[in-house]
This record gives structure tokens, sequence and C-alpha cells, in this order.
């Protein structure tokens, strides 16, 4: 093997040198994965079904993604061959078979179970329908010898990209443990009942029958106690002793008194009193309650409580037999949570497909427009009637970019230019436009301190969002209030509530003290178009555009209110390990004609090649136009020679990008610019400029200037 192509082994699973793994590309769904994220990244996919991850399916990528960071036990099977991909949750649960069964066929590690598991899989994967089940048994073989275990699942199927079954989401949690416990207590209490059933007589007999019961309700693994009219213990068990002992530090014995045992904690006593009251009354019920000194521990217990009678029919008392389901509703939380985490993350992926499409294609819309508003006003064609009228139009179709550039945000699709950035400066020097924007009823307090370290972020967008997030404190203190603006660095733990990877971060708080938000308007607050304001008085993008800039950077967006205490907006921005530099202002290129030639514009949109053609003509080109890439690859065959290739990115067929590397290898002085309407830069090669739809002439003669500045 060659050096390059060098591997090393760890656990019998062969990964990737350092060199190859630098060279992996768009992996970054991977980094929250934890221990199996690592994994993935490292593996040499070379023959696994999938491939490598980089050359995944969106779809699968946001699968595993999402997957990956969760805190349930889950294991997808993609594709017909269902490879396997888990996360750190699942890894115990099938002992030795981690981790070579990551990225492999699961028939070659669950082979013990295939024929039970296999149809289960393929029926999810055919019907598109979830199969469920509690307590579900398994054969399985992962600790060297055979076993049954059991598990809560949930199989669900998972769109690929092209609206297909791509693979089977499988959430689990074993509950081998507690169904053996179960079943172990149902035998124990079918005996205890068998006994109790006659305890009334028992009382009464002989002291070695009593004897003999004692012994028999001591062994068992249920809590057993009883209690007489008088709230004394008749009988309790070393199991219920044990529970006692964790959840107040002390045990009770037969003959104790339930009110002199908590007498020093009147509120558990009441507690106590009131659930045993309904007992000793002759209430025969089930209960699930919490109970404990939170200094110690505080536990769930189901609790089965009967009455105790004597042999002529006496209420002398009540018994009970319970069990701790702590551990079951904590684990039942934990997976109800995750479900709900994953069905809000598909929700939201999804809102974000569909608005970054919309922008896509309202940016083809606006491009025409914009150029020919633009013709008009440089050419100053008509009267002073038209002017206004044009430049009125022209103001709109700035407001309809601003438009999409907030839905690419939420969608987390927009160009990002990130340095690092002052974040102290930045927010300092905002001061006194954030103050000029709230007006005179509203006071403003900027607060950064000294030696805060740079932040990794594009500063337009981050200046523009702290304007958006002034501006919506503004509007919720309509009376006038207090505005205060800071910027201080904060250590992430793995506790925090953001989901941000642990690590160093920047933190920009915005805090007002207005009318704050109710629990139903924050959990909706950063989706698209959600408002609370009037009709026309905003898009209710706000908030959901600097969400999506937030996590398009690597951070994160929280917001902490309450109706009637304010509202703190944190972003949360990753620090930059480079030395911040200057921020320069960007000026515009005035229009001037550029070295002639011939231009080869290639765009699947007859409008937008109308626009920029003409503009390219009034900038000193031959344009040369073609609706396709292949239509301008039959062009240059045929023997044409264009000094400038001008072409949209996403077209039906070739890409836009594909063409210019094609012709970039048959003639290397030509100069490329692709222009995208999507706004990212998936798929384009980073050495090939771009710029973005819709545009003016003289972005456009920017962008060429910037091409034959390069080309000297």
């Amino acid at each position: 093997m060659g050096k390059d192509a060098h591997v090393t082994r760890r656990e019998g699973i062969p990964l990737l040198s350092e060199k190859a793994a630098r060279q992996s590309t768009d992996v970054g769904f991977l980094s929250n994965g934890g221990e199996l994220g690592a994994m993935t990244r490292t593996l040499d996919w070379s023959d696994s079904p999938l491939g490598p991850p980089h050359q995944w399916s969106q779809a699968l990528k946001t699968t595993v993604g999402m997957m990956l960071a969760a805190q349930a036990q889950i294991v997808l099977f993609w594709g017909p061959d269902f490879v396997a991909l888990y996360n750190d949750a699942y890894a115990p649960g099938i002992g030795a078979n981690h981790p070579r069964a990551l990225g492999r066929p699961a028939i070659e590690n669950w082979g013990e179970l295939w024929d039970d598991l296999e149809p289960l899989l393929a029926g999810v994967r055919n019907t598109r329908k979830t199969f469920a089940a509690k307590d579900r048994p398994f054969y399985v073989e992962r600790h060297g010898y055979g076993e049954t275990s059991y598990w809560d699942v949930s199989y669900s199927a998972v769109s690929d990209d092209d609206g297909s079954v791509g693979g089977v989401l499988c959430l689990v949690s074993e509950t081998t443990e507690r169904v053996l416990g179960e079943t172990q207590l149902r035998a124990s209490e079918a005996r205890y009942r068998e006994l109790a059933e006659t305890l009334e007589q028992r009382v009464a007999e002989r002291t070695a029958e009593r004897h003999l019961l004692a012994t028999i309700v001591e062994t068992t693994d249920g809590q057993i106690q009883a209690l007489n009219l008088d709230y004394r213990w008749l009988a309790i068990n070393a199991s219920c002793a044990d529970a006692y002992q964790r959840i107040y530090g002390k045990r009770p014995k037969v003959g104790d008194s339930l009110h002199e045992f908590l007498a020093d904690r009147p509120e558990h006593l009441a507690a106590a009193t009131a659930i045993w009251g309904r007992a000793l009354a002759g209430e025969a019920f089930t209960n699930i309650e919490e109970f404990g000194d939170p200094r110690f521990d505080r536990r769930v217990f189901e609790m089965k409580f009967e009455t105790l009678l004597a042999p002529d029919g006496t209420r002398i008392g009540a018994f009970l037999t319970g069990i701790d389901v702590t551990d079951r509703l904590e684990e039942q939380a934990r997976l109800a949570q995750a479900e709900e985490a994953l069905r809000q993350a598909q929700k939201m992926e999804a809102m974000g497909q569909l608005t970054g499409g919309v922008a896509h294609d309202f940016n083809n819309l606006l491009t025409p427009i914009v150029g020919l508003l633009d013709l008009f006003q440089r050419k100053g064609i008509g009267g002073e009637r038209e002017h206004r009228l044009v430049a009125g139009a022209a103001q709109a179709a700035d407001r309809a970019k601003t438009l999409v550039q907030r839905l690419l945000a939420f969608a987390r699709r927009q160009p990002l230019q990130a340095i690092p950035v002052n974040i102290g400066q930045l927010v300092t020097d905002m001061g006194e436009l954030i103050s000029s924007t709230t007006g005179p009823q509203i006071q403003v307090t900027v607060d950064t301190p000294e030696g805060l370290p740079e932040a990794m972020a594009d500063p337009n967008q981050i200046e523009m969002a702290i304007l958006n997030l002034s501006v919506n404190a503004r509007d919720a203190m309509p009376d006038g209030g207090s505005l205060r603006i800071s910027a201080k660095a904060r250590t992430i733990e793995r506790t925090h509530g953001s989901e941000l990877t642990p690590g160093t971060y920047v933190c920009i708080s915005v805090a007002d003290n207005g009318i704050g938000m109710n629990e139903d308007t924050l959990a909706h607050a950063v989706e698209p178009f959600f408002s609370t304001k009037g009709i026309g008085q905003g898009t209710g993008l706000g908030l959901s555009m600097v969400h999506g800039l937030a996590s398009q950077l690597g951070g994160a967006l929280t917001i902490k209110s309450a109706v009637g205490s304010g509202t703190t907006v944190e972003l949360w921005l990753p620090v930059s390990h480079a030395a911040a530099g200057a921020i320069d202002a960007v000026t515009q290129p005035k229009l001037r004609p550029l070295p002639a030639g011939t231009a080869l514009l290639v765009d699947d949109e007859p409008l937008v090649r109308m626009s920029t053609s003409e503009m390219l003509s009034e900038l000193g080109y031959r344009v040369v136009e073609a609706s396709s890439a292949e239509d301008a690859l039959r062009r240059v065959k045929d023997g044409l020679r264009p000094n400038l290739l001008v072409t949209d990115h996403l077209m039906p067929g070739m890409s836009g990008t594909d063409l210019g590397l094609a012709l970039r290898n048959q003639y290397p002085e030509i100069q490329i610019l692709v222009v995208s309407g999507y706004a990212n830069n998936e798929g384009i090669t980073p050495d090939l400029p771009r710029l973005t739809k819709p545009f003016r002439s003289d972005e456009l003669a920017a962008s060429l200037a910037g091409l034959a500045k390069a080309g000297r």
C-alpha cells in the first residue's frame, strides 16, 4: 500500500490516517456525536455499502447528526442492506458487537435474531408504518453467550432526499432488568397475596405460623408493610425498611409510630398519614406517589393498599405491597423527550429546506427585476414621475431581497464571511445607533468588559442580528423601559440547555424589562413567520434569522422570558483562535467598461439571461447565451472561444460549477464567475469566484473587476 493509503486499526476497526482524516470533507454533522461521532468520522468506509460520510445524502447526514447528539438509545438501519449506525447511548446494549457493527449490514452482527428482526425492519421500510412495542423479547448473543433480552422499541421509516424510504430509525430502551425484576416481584407478590388473603386469621394463629409468614415476607423483593389503626407498624420487611433508610436516613421497626417517625418532618407526615388514612378507613386502591427528604433522596413508588381484617371481620389495619418505579419513569421520560426533540428537529429541518427552496426560486425571480430597475435608474429613463416610481420599485425590490436573506438565514443557507471579530468593540460601536433606533423612552446600557476574546463571526450579520433583537426589545416596551446589551466570555459544560458543544464562547446578551412572553409564545418564538405583532408590523423572521445565523456559525440562541418580567436573548458565538483583524468597509465600484471580449452566459432561466446579458453588453462584452451547461459545451465544441464564463450554479443536468471546471481544464486562461440563487457554497469549488442573485450592474462589474485583477 502507498503512504497516503496507510491506515491504522483500533479494536479491529480500520481507521483513516491523520492525513486522510484531514482530507475528509462535509462531515460537520458528526461534530456533536461524542465517541461514535469521532469513530464515524475516522472509520475507513471504503468497504461499507454507505461509502464515506461526506458522500451521504443530506437526509442521512441530518438523521445521523440528530441521532449522535441524542441521549436516548438509538440505532439507524440504512439502505436495503440495513447498514447499522448508532450513538453512544446504544453501544453498550450490543456488548462485544461494538464497534465492529458500525457501518456494516445488520445481518453480520445480529445474525442470531435476524429471522426475528429482519421482518420488523422490512415491514417498516415497505409500508412506512411505525412499529412500536413494550418489553419486546429478543434473543441476543452479546457477551459471549445467548440470552433473552427485553426492549421498549419504536421503529420509524426515515425518508431519503428523493422521498423514498432511506432507512429505519429505531428508538429503543432496554427493559431486561426491570422485566426480570417485575417477574420476580410478581411471583413474590403472588406468594404474598396467597398468604395475605388469610393474614387476618394468621395474626391470631400460632406463633410458629406467624414466624413462618414473617420469614417469607422478609425474603421477598417487594416492599411490604402493615399498620394498625393507630398508625403503628404491625409488620415491615427488610426491603421496605431499606427504602425508608434511603429516603429518610433511618429505619422504622415493628411497634414504631408513623407519627413519631416523621414528627420532625410535618409536611412528609401529613402526606403519609393522608394516604394511609384512606387504607385504614377501609379503601383498597393503587397509587403512584413520590416520597422522601431531598437531603437524602426522593423516590417514586407504586403502592397497592388493602384492608387488614381480624378473623371476626373486624378492620384492624391496612397493608401495602410496593415497588420503586423511579428509574422506570425517568427512562420513559427520557425516551419521550428524545422523541419530541427528534420530531422538533425534523420539523425545523423540513421548514428550513422549504424556505431555502423558496428563497432560491425568489432570487431567480428578483434578478431580472433588480437588473431592469437598475438599468432604468442608471439611464434616467422617463421624467420625474417615472423616476419616483422606479425608485419606489427599486426600494421594494431591496426589501424583497432583505426578506429572502432572512429566509436564508433561518434555513442556514445565507452566505457568511466568518472572520475573527472583536465583539466588545462591535457592540460598543453600535450603542449610539441602537439608542437612536429605540428612541428617547428606552434607556440603553452597553456593557462589554476589557480583554473579551474574539469570536468567529460575520460582523455585518452580527450587527444586523443585534439591531433586530434591539428593535424587538423596543417593541416589547411600548411605554418605555431599559435595554441592556452586554457581552462576556462563557464556558459551556455538558449540562447547558442549549446543547452547545462544550467549550468557550462569547455570549451577547440583549435584555429588556418589557412585557415578556408566555410559555406558548416562547415555544414558537424562533419559528419563521411567527409574530405577536399586528398585521403589517413585522415579518416574523427576526428571531428565526438570528437563530439560523447562530446555528450556521456553530453557536446557539437561547431565550429566557416571563410575562411581566421582560426577556433576555443570548447569542452564543464560538471563540476564535486567530487574531482579530480590522473590519474594512466595502466600497461599491462605479460601473465602468472592462476589457472587451466574448462572454458565454449560461442560465436555465430566460429572464435572468436577458437581464444579465444586457449588463454584460454594457460592460463591453459580446454575449453568447446558452440555456444549459450541455448547450454551452456544444457551442465551445463548435468553435466558440469565450474569454469569460458567467454561469448559474444549480441547473438541470450538469451544474455550473462542473461546467466551469470542464472549460478551465480545456482553456486555463478563461475567467469564470459562478452565479448562485441558493446563496450557499455547497457544491461550489472554493477557488471559483461567486456572485449571489439578485445583483445590480455595479455588483457584477465589481466581481468581473476582481476576476481581471486576479488574472493579472
